[in-house]
């Protein structure tokens, strides 16, 4: 029989307050993402207020901040049906210009907005005079469109799939594909990307250099010129060099996605965090005061809190809120400008000469130079960006692995991708440089870096092998 007993055990947990798990929230937030929240805390917690607006009082009732001070930076979807409407007047060449304010003016409907590829092709169908059942087939067909705008269900399958009472046959969806093909943007509404530079290229003038031997290579040959195996085509085709230069540049000018530019991605806004300017011949980092929101808690409401403690009830855990808000918020901020600071110190060659200069540095390194733990500094420099000369960049982006050069210094992975681009850059079109080949002129500055290291690199700048890269 087993006997029952107490034991003492002494262990150590590690629990994350609120006010920790705030700060740890607020910390890996974007700074577009850090303003919708705060306009949130703005609206669910009636003690926070904008420390740049004058103190509210018991006679002057606080107003919404999202009322009284809009942000220019977030969309608001109210107006979406005005705009709509505001669309349709140009579709029907209405105008809104009257010049007078009355009940019914709406300021939105000035505000131009994103017409769909799906639109464009509707309006242009509205404004030619067909017959109900073809005008049905050419929508059928808008409608089956895919996102880079081709017709990729063959026109049979498309009429078996509609129902026998239609009588909808092949030749009659061929037809309406016919007419399809003519609307803009060219290209639109083909079967394959061999057709759509089809398409493209009858738009164009008839006396357009290269075009006759640009639409043999596009039906029949686009294979052999995506592969440059230009000795082929100029057997094939009876060519020479000049004649395939100028069909090549013609069909390069060609958009292989007729839909780009009209798909309905979301925009997405960066504001930069961290600005940095030479200052006394050394480049420092500086906050972005626009990218910083000045929060206080209202202090009539807390007085009034703290006069009344039994009564407060809920609102003291409001106002306990309020107050780690515009704490965590003011730290997030040292934060990301102690950080930017370290990365900057050690970056002072990037900003002076560019990517080639840029030192290795892992988050580790300063980490250690500021007592930091690594998930903090990750955190700090995910989604943080910082605006200097040179353009706007991450803050991740200043971190890269080290490879060893032959005088025993270290070179960053951006460094030598930099050195690549360059090398790839002022290579001879007709000879380009292969990988072994680019391998050895770095070795020949110093970096040594195997075949392979450069392949990698140059597949991740999304850069052609050297057999893509050959032209004539």
């Amino acid at each position: 029989m087993m006997k029952q007993s107490l034991q003492l055990k002494v262990s150590q947990q590690l629990t994350l307050t609120p006010q920790l798990q705030q700060s740890i929230k607020l910390l890996q937030l974007s700074t577009v993402e850090l303003q919708a929240e705060v306009e949130r805390y703005l609206l669910e917690n009636p003690l926070l207020e904008r420390a740049d607006e004058p103190p509210q009082s018991d006679q002057q009732p606080a107003e919404t901040p999202a009322v009284a001070e809009p942000s220019s930076g977030q969309e608001d979807s109210a107006p979406a049906e005005p705009g709509m409407e505001a669309l349709q007047d140009w579709g029907s060449g209405g105008s809104g210009g009257s010049g007078g304010y009355d009940d019914d003016y709406d300021p939105f409907h000035n505000v131009p907005c994103h017409q769909t590829l799906r639109e464009l092709l509707l309006s242009q169908l509205g404004e030619i005079a067909l017959a109900r059942r073809d005008h049905a087939v050419v929508q059928l067909l808008i409608e089956e469109l895919d996102d880079d705008g081709y017709l990729t269900t063959s026109l049979a399958e498309l009429a078996a799939t509609l129902p026998t009472e239609l009588d909808i046959d092949e030749t009659e969806l061929s037809a309406g594909l016919h007419l399809l093909q003519q609307f803009d943007p060219p290209g639109v509404g083909a079967r394959s990307l061999s057709e759509s530079l089809a398409l493209q290229l009858d738009c164009l003038p008839t006396d357009a250099p290269g075009l006759p031997l640009a639409r043999q290579i596009v039906l029949g040959h686009l294979d052999l010129l995506g592969a440059r195996d230009y000795t082929r085509l100029r057997k094939l085709l009876g060519a020479n060099d000049e004649a395939l230069r100028l069909a090549q540049a013609l069909i390069a000018t060609l958009n292989p996605r007729p839909a780009m530019g009209f798909d309905a991605r979301d925009t997405h806004y960066v504001t930069p965090d961290v600005t940095v300017r030479k200052r006394k011949g050394r480049w420092v980092a500086e906050l972005n005061a626009g990218a910083v929101p000045h929060l206080r808690v209202n202090q009539i409401y807390a007085q009034m809190l703290s006069e009344n403690r039994q009564q407060a009830g809920e609102m003291s855990g409001r106002l306990q809120e309020a107050r780690w808000l515009v704490k965590n918020i003011q730290q997030r901020f040292d934060t990301i400008l102690k950080v930017s600071e370290a990365i900057v110190d050690k970056q002072q060659a990037f900003f002076e000469q560019g990517e080639v200069a840029m030192r290795p540095m892992i988050l580790r390194d300063i980490a250690e130079e500021l007592g930091l733990h690594e998930s903090t500094v990750s955190r700090v420099t995910t989604q943080k960006y910082l605006l200097c000369p040179r353009g706007l960049f991450e803050l991740k982006y200043f971190f890269g692995s080290a490879l060893e050069t032959d005088s025993g210094e270290e070179c960053s992975a951006t460094a030598i991708k930099a050195h690549i681009r360059k090398l790839i850059e002022d290579e001879s079109p007709a000879k380009p440089l292969s990988d072994s080949a680019i391998a050895e002129q770095l070795s020949s500055q110093g970096i040594q870096v195997a075949r392979r290291t450069v392949a990698k690199y140059r597949e991740a700048m999304q850069i052609a092998p050297v057999n893509q890269r050959k032209a004539l």
